[in-house]
């Protein structure tokens, strides 16, 4: 039954953010709030046979990485950042230490390599936030556990051209909003669901409804990153600021220029709007490069992207992709990583190289085991720090098949 009351002493963290605490039953319960080390007092709001949620009222034992959150909106009940109570350091070492345990306990990858890469500012860098509409049509992100709207007018996270339409703009009453801006071009743009009406933003913004994306119409924005300017529609991924997506590249490609070095064929799986197939060179001449893709508003910009790059991109889902041959395969794909279906498209390439992006510490765990099966083996993993104040990963790993290249 929710609502129940008890004091939990926390031990670890789990892939989510959640700290990890057992109950006096020996059943496991993922608190909200809290830090590894803690003695807590929670409210439980979810049970279930095998495991329980809740959320710290009262810290009786804090850690010493336990900080007071940076934005009061925290307090109000914010559903935005689910970390601002654990300093940035301690932030770091526990996104590598759930990343090391997945690996270890879930991927079968002994005494796993893992290190930390890139920390960009935790303040001020997001080009792209979600949310619904409060009173008089403000912008307002959801209370924690609910679909209720807190309006806001300020957000640590986000960059100040996000910020200044979260605070000055109005939207109506749209369930969903949109903010995406190009923080290196100052382009900027608003998506509403479901449709646009009476939104009132500066004439620089340009304005779309998810109604009329459904019936075609285009609209996008342009970011500079990795040295090249790229078109992001509204309806393609994009990393969460050009700082993050020129942190991935350095690492990707310092991750090819160590294990593959001369590799002359590449394959870019999931390859959104053509990010890692426009920036990831070889030191061979003659390089050739194949974007495999399903979204067909993604592959309509890496199309225009990259139309003057000796690139090729194929719109098909990974799991009905006929690999070609390859040398090396870098893959990011969503939340729910490579699978069996991704996996074995990258089997069947031979590429000596998978340089996997994960932006899931379960399903990195998982593709680890998978790729390891098909003879893949882990060969470093470093986490960055791009998403600051919450518990999201991102962590790039090297996957060399059987014995190629050394250590």
């Amino acid at each position: 039954m929710s609502g129940a009351s008890m004091e939990l002493r926390t031990t670890a963290m789990a892939v989510g953010g959640e700290a990890v605490a057992r109950d006096a039953e020996g059943r496991v319960v993922f608190v909200s709030g809290a830090l590894p080390g803690e003695l807590v007092a929670v409210d439980v709001y979810d049970q279930r046979s095998r495991f329980a949620r809740a959320s710290v009222v009262e810290v009786l034992e804090s850690s010493p990485s336990r900080v007071d959150p940076p934005c009061g909106h925290v307090e109000r009940g914010c559903g935005g950042c689910d970390w601002q109570h654990i300093a940035v350091e301690a932030q770091t070492a526990l996104r590598l230490g759930m990343v090391r345990d997945v690996l270890e306990r879930d991927g079968g990858v002994e005494a796993p390599r893992v290190a930390a890469g890139a920390r960009l500012a935790a303040a001020g860098l997001r080009t792209t936030v979600r949310g619904t509409t409060g009173a008089d049509g403000r912008f307002a992100f959801r209370r924690r556990r609910s679909n209720d709207p807190i309006e806001i007018d300020t957000c640590l996270v986000a960059h100040p051209l996000v910020e200044e339409l979260i605070a000055e703009g109005r939207f109506g009453d749209a369930e969903e909003v949109t903010i995406r801006v190009g923080s290196r071009t100052g382009d900027r743009m608003v998506v509403v669901s479901p449709r646009v009406s009476r939104v009132r933003v500066p004439d620089d913004v340009k304005v779309i409804g998810s109604d009329q994306l459904r019936k075609g119409r285009r609209a996008w924005i342009h970011e500079e990153v990795a040295g090249r300017t790229w078109r992001v529609s509204a309806e393609s991924f994009f990393q969460a600021s050009p700082e993050g997506a020129d942190a991935l590249v350095n690492e990707v490609q310092s991750m090819v220029d160590r294990w593959a070095p001369n590799h002359t064929r590449l394959v870019d799986l999931c390859c959104g709007v053509g990010l890692f197939a426009g920036s990831i060179l070889s030191e061979e001449p003659g390089q050739t490069v194949v974007g495999v893709e399903r979204n067909a508003s993604a592959v309509a910009d890496a199309r225009h992207n990259l139309v003057d790059e000796p690139v090729r991109i194929v719109k098909v889902a990974m799991g009905r992709w006929r690999p070609s041959p390859a040398d090396v395969v870098v893959a990011d794909p969503a939340r729910s990583g490579l699978a069996h279906e991704g996996v074995a498209a990258v089997s069947e390439s031979r590429a000596l190289l998978c340089v996997l992006v994960s932006c899931d510490p379960a399903s990195l765990g998982r593709d680890a085991r998978l790729l390891g099966e098909v003879g893949y083996r882990h060969r470093g993993t470093t986490v960055l720090d791009l998403f600051g104040h919450t518990g999201q990963v991102e962590a790039v790993s090297a996957f060399v098949l059987d014995d190629a290249g050394a250590d």
